[in-house]
């Protein structure tokens, strides 16, 4: 038996108007996406946790099987363990946006303008010879997400994520390390003013110390893969021994490679990976950004150019089951996460369930079951 686990980024939404009261679900053309829903089981699953943020953080920790309440200790570090960083006891990790702020203190760009990696690096790498020493370090990692390493007392602060900014007053940190991260925050704006990049400041926030998570193989006795262009996912997958594979066309952003991603699935699951995980950024960029467009555009790329040749890929190499759903809603009318629960498919390539319809309304009256016991459900240890 062969397992996949599709997760389209943050593609659960609320009815819009432009979309004449359809959710970007209901109105994408998913040929593939709908004969899978008519023969599979669907429900609601609750990603995120009550009383965690609404997070790609705490919902992919949830999909990948792990109970968020247990293990989650926050964003950064996640993303630390991708880059390869093991943090000490009296370290803590801060995720390190590249963003744009406007004149008016306003939160322009939370992505500051999508800069390349080799020019977000040399900022970064600029920023960490102006401010690194006395325990800081400073660590680049993809397009406008980086990460800093800071003294375990810097730990002690309220920080808001800059995606809920957007078009709103960039308020910056309180609490007891609010100076500290201040004066980070206010020197990289003399530093990135000569960077001929869009960001012209960081922003700190999703703090947190590294977390200790048993195996994927421990826990379900499978061997796994994923794919991914962001580093948090990789982070997951580093820290619970899940085989991360590099697809260098893989960007995040709107033009990822969606048949790199299809293919790179098969091809570990050929060569012996029992299970794979497909991780797809652009349905969450596109509810950032409010692009009603482009939403739907990434849920029909997910259809045709990754579940059309996925499934018959799957049929080729015997029995398979599938498990589909978003790590958290990213509404376009309010360009940021929600913790809603979020629709889920469930399908084995042998075994009809009940089927339906995957949208939001198709399973507004199914029961809410927790995220992260859908990973056993997928593969038979319920």
């Amino acid at each position: 038996m062969k397992y996949v686990v599709c997760v389209p980024d943050g593609c659960a939404d609320e009815p819009l108007a432009e979309l004449g009261g359809r959710t970007p679900l209901q109105a994408a053309s998913t040929e593939t996406l709908d004969r899978l829903a008519a023969r599979a089981e669907l429900g609601r699953a609750a990603v995120i946790p009550q009383g965690l943020p609404p997070g790609s953080d705490v919902g992919n920790m949830s999909i990948f099987g792990y109970d968020p309440a247990r293990y989650h200790t926050g964003r950064a570090p996640i993303e630390a363990a991708a880059l390869g960083l093991k943090l000490r006891p009296d370290q803590v990790a801060y995720r390190c946006n590249l963003v744009t702020v406007g004149d008016d203190g306003t939160m322009v760009d939370f992505a500051g303008g999508h800069p390349g990696n080799e020019a977000a690096a040399a900022a970064i790498e600029a920023l960490d010879a102006a401010l690194g020493g006395d325990g800081l370090e400073l660590h680049p990692g993809v397009q406008y997400r980086h990460i800093l390493v800071a003294p375990a007392e810097w730990a002690e602060a309220e920080c808001t994520p800059p995606h809920d900014l957007t078009g709103k007053p960039a308020v910056g940190p309180t609490g007891p390390a609010a100076p500290f991260l201040q004066r980070v925050m206010d020197t990289s704006r003399d530093v990135l003013a000569g960077s001929g990049l869009a960001a012209n400041q960081v922003w700190l926030w999703g703090q947190g110390f590294q977390p200790q998570m048993p195996s994927f193989q421990h826990a379900y006795g499978l061997d796994a893969a994923l794919v991914t262009a962001v580093d948090l996912v990789r982070g997951l997958g580093v820290l619970t021994g899940i085989e991360v594979v590099d697809l260098e066309t893989a960007t995040g952003w709107y033009d990822t490679d969606y048949e790199g991603k299809r293919d790179v699935a098969l091809d570990a699951l050929a060569d012996g990976a029992d299970l794979f995980v497909i991780h797809v950024e652009a349905t969450d960029e596109a509810g950032h950004a409010g692009d009603v467009e482009e939403k739907v555009r990434a849920l029909e790329n997910w259809d045709r150019r990754i579940l059309a040749g996925l499934v018959e890929g799957l049929d080729r190499l015997g029995p398979w089951r599938l498990l589909l759903l978003p790590d958290h809603a990213t509404p376009l009318a309010l360009r940021t996460h929600t913790p809603d629960p979020v629709p889920y498919l469930l399908v084995d390539s042998a075994v009809d369930g009940p089927g339906g319809t995957y949208t939001e309304a198709g399973v507004a009256d199914l029961p809410v079951v927790p995220g992260h016991e859908l990973m056993a459900r997928l593969v038979g240890r319920r």
